[in-house]
């Protein structure tokens, strides 16, 4: 076998590994306390649910905590679990340009730094095109989170069937 079919396999594996590490032991499930920001997300096409809650900082322009709850197959819950860990003490701006970064790399396109190196190990999903939006609605979901006015409780989710 080839160093690169070595590699290769050795990424597959620890992407696995991941994976159901964070879908069996979630590290971030729950709600956050207090509740600043909060949003469900759905993903029709395959049944998962997902429920944000963000804790900002006094100002309101960092996160301090990420939190979720829901339902949804392994790649979903270990892409909101390893999200939510990221966003950790993020300004409000660098989490949408992580979430941006993220969607591009779900599409080949892009990948994160050395010290965000445990978010490029969901790279794997994008060689199953129907699995993207598993990956993607956590991120979604925080987007529109981060979007809305704080005073306002979203009804309903907002679904990412229509995001590439």
């Amino acid at each position: 076998m080839s160093s690169l079919g070595s590699s290769l396999g050795n990424l597959r594996d620890l992407y696995q590994q991941v994976i159901l590490e964070r879908y069996k032991k979630p590290r971030h499930r729950g709600k956050t306390d207090p509740v600043d920001r909060q949003q469900r997300g759905h993903n029709p096409s395959c049944g998962d649910t997902i429920e944000l809650t963000v804790q900002l900082n006094e100002a309101g322009d960092r996160i301090k905590d990420v939190k979720f709850e829901g339902e949804g197959c392994a790649i979903a819950m270990a892409s909101a679990d390893l999200m939510a860990e990221a966003m950790r003490d993020r300004t409000l701006e660098e989490a949408l340009q992580m979430v941006q970064r993220f969607q591009a790399m779900m599409q080949g396109k892009d990948e994160f730094p050395s010290e965000l190196r445990k978010l490029n190990v969901m790279q794997g999903v994008s060689q199953f095109p129907v699995r993207i939006k598993c990956a993607t609605l956590t991120w979604h979901t925080l987007k529109a989170a981060l979007e809305a006015s704080s005073e306002r409780v979203p009804e309903g989710f907002v679904s990412n069937e229509d995001v590439a």
